[in-house]
């Protein structure tokens, strides 16, 4: 089960695996991200449970609290934080990362404060996420092999302010401080990579 885990990395996930306690809790409300995610950490040796609002999840952690939790800071009932929270009162071992396409320096201090062991922006993948929730306390996550160009970053955070915005060209546009028309061309082209 722990092969995908190398040397001191894997430290915490084989101790909870050893222990037969390798649930995992994710909670996002973008439904074809969260089940992807899902189908990915159930791969690599989790028990996975998820969740698509602060209400569902915070029900699934009083009655369950999962030794890892992954949790989008965004939700459309509320803030992640509460999840995470919510899952520090009932268990203060989990390992938890948050989620978030809205990274700020305060909200980060707030998650580390409440108990998450990592902070990563959307879209983060498998890869990133795993690292996350298996590092050993202190140690740094490598960077990635092939990050995100600045370009695609742009472009990932413009479409979810679209889809926030309910695919209105016009709003999305005041929104981003942005000409429609500009909108308009960066919509219609193919994302960058």
């Amino acid at each position: 089960m722990t092969e995908h885990v190398s040397g001191a990395t894997g430290e915490a996930v084989a101790q909870a695996f050893a222990q037969g306690d390798a649930t995992l809790l994710i909670v996002d409300d973008d439904k074809p991200f969260l089940q992807r995610l899902a189908r990915a950490m159930e791969t690599r040796g989790f028990a996975v449970d998820t969740a698509e609002s602060v209400e569902e999840a915070v029900v699934k952690a009083r009655a369950k609290p999962p030794a890892f939790a992954v949790v989008d800071m965004r939700l459309g009932d509320g803030n992640g934080l509460d999840v995470i929270s919510a899952i520090r009162d009932r268990r203060s071992d989990t390992r938890a990362v948050i989620l978030t396409g809205y990274g700020n320096i305060a909200t980060a201090v707030t998650a580390v404060k409440l108990g998450a062991v990592d902070y990563l922006s959307k879209p983060a993948d498998a890869d990133d996420i795993f690292a996350a929730l298996t590092n050993t306390v202190g140690e740094r996550a490598a960077p990635p092999e092939n990050p995100m160009s600045a370009d695609r970053v742009r472009w990932e955070h413009i479409q979810r302010v679209y889809e926030m915005c309910e695919r209105n060209v016009s709003e999305t546009a005041r929104r981003l401080n942005m000409h429609r028309r500009t909108l308009q061309r960066i919509l219609a082209k193919r994302a960058p990579r």
